[in-house]
């Protein structure tokens, strides 16, 4: 994860009702979703699961840390990357940590724009999606179709054609009763999960607003190397521009419009509006992308969601979720509840990266595989439509976002000359 980094098939049921649950059924956190793996996998036969991994950065060789923190009865078995050098690089990484879990043949290394293809076609029966989310619909379309159960990390697109994408890819792996867990981690934070059901369940009313903001500092850049052509620099350095990461409020940001979105019950808002720039990372190494967005979300019932990120160096950090109600108020990173009955979460608090794993391996080895293909398409929507406003300096609304044509994918994938679209001006970029 670059900033640190259930829906049930067969009669789901209602969001309402599993955001309602959803405690409940970790029984206890870690402790509960270690005891359901080892009961289904009994019933399985104890069977080893194969995992693969596509996109071989800090992110996804850090899933698969987690995975096998998460289950003992897992291996690696194939890997794909656009660089052989990362590839390796994460090969040997997990060789040195986990050597008993790496079960990966040199004819199982696969490098290239196709190299998801290949591994999707080796006997895995897993996939840990983790290269640039502008990849992310096609990967996860591919795997789908291809029988696989899929961890997605965040954000799962980048713009509304790929959005809609991923939904219809949601749609199929529910009909093939195939998993799609997300990396937006929260939601499989224990103390995270009980303050939502809190507040659910009433204890601080009605929300009238929300407050959300990811401000901090400035992340890696790996530089420009003479022997790169424009395509190799830019996905080496894929953050700073919006075809690859979908700008950083939908790469980062994602996380606390996540939350907020959680708290709505994943309705969507009816409108937005917002503002946004490029004071401080102005020079041609940060790409396209700007470095700070502020954003108003207004919803059907009236809350509001009022939203802020930046990137910049030598700045104060805030990373915060507030929830305001007619009877109270929450903020979510201090799982802490301000009403008239007070509560401060005291319950397990086990690692969520390795929580999401432990779920999703539970989901298939019970037969009862998770899917939470929607909220994370939607939250995804939810960042791009605060691109969007901010982009163009234009209100929008919920169903014009997500059904706009800009379609950000390249000409070709080929390691070329790929032009930098210029940097968004706010009245006179136009909304498409």
């Amino acid at each position: 994860m670059a900033d640190k980094q259930t829906e049930l098939t067969s009669a789901p049921p209602s969001r309402r009702e599993f955001l309602k649950n959803s405690t409940a059924a970790v029984v206890g956190g870690a402790m509960g979703a270690n005891l359901l793996l080892s009961r289904s996998a009994h019933a399985a036969g104890g069977d080893a699961m194969k995992i693969g991994l596509i996109g071989c950065g800090g992110r996804g060789t850090g899933a698969v840390g987690n995975a096998f923190a998460a289950d003992s009865n897992i291996k690696l078995t194939a890997l794909a990357d656009a660089f052989d050098d990362r590839l390796q690089g994460s090969l040997n990484q997990l060789k040195k940590t986990a050597a008993d879990r790496v079960a990966v043949e040199p004819d199982h290394c696969f490098v290239g724009f196709d190299a998801y293809e290949k591994l999707l076609a080796t006997d895995v029966d897993v996939v840990i999606l983790a290269t640039p989310p502008h990849f992310r619909p096609a990967q996860l379309k591919a795997a789908i179709a291809a029988g696989k159960h899929v961890f997605c990390e965040k954000p799962v697109a980048v713009d509304a054609p790929g959005v809609r994408s991923v939904l219809a890819t949601t749609e199929e792996a529910r009909r093939k009763n195939l998993s799609i867990v997300s990396g937006l981690c929260y939601r499989y934070d224990l103390p995270k999960r009980e303050l939502i059901k809190r507040v659910h369940d009433g204890a601080i009313g009605d929300i009238l607003a929300m407050k959300v903001s990811y401000n901090t500092g400035t992340l890696w850049h790996h530089g420009r190397n003479p022997s790169w052509s424009e395509m190799e620099y830019q996905l080496r350095n894929w953050l700073y521009f919006t075809w690859l990461s979908g700008d950083f409020n939908v790469e980062q940001h994602v996380h606390s419009l996540d939350k907020a979105a959680w708290a709505m019950r994943d309705e969507p808002p009816v409108r937005a509006t917002g503002l946004g720039g490029r004071q401080v990372r102005v020079e041609e190494q940060w790409g396209n992308i700007f470095d700070h967005f502020s954003v108003v979300y207004e919803y059907a019932n009236g809350t509001k969601l009022f939203a802020q990120c930046r990137q910049m160096g030598g700045c104060s950090i805030d990373v915060s979720d507030h929830l305001i109600g007619n009877k109270g108020s929450a903020e979510m990173m201090r799982g802490a509840i301000e009403s008239t009955q007070p509560w401060r979460y005291h319950g397990p608090k086990p690692n969520m990266y390795e929580v999401e794993h432990q779920e999703l391996f539970a989901g298939i080895r019970s037969g009862n595989p998770l899917n939470n293909g929607l909220y994370m398409a939607r939250s995804t929507m939810l960042a791009i439509m605060g691109r969007m406003v901010s982009y163009s300096g234009q209100t929008l609304t919920w169903d014009q976002c997500l059904n706009s044509t800009e379609d950000l994918t390249p000409a070709k994938y080929e390691w070329g000359a790929v032009p930098v679209p210029p940097v968004a001006k706010p009245g006179l970029t136009q909304f498409v």
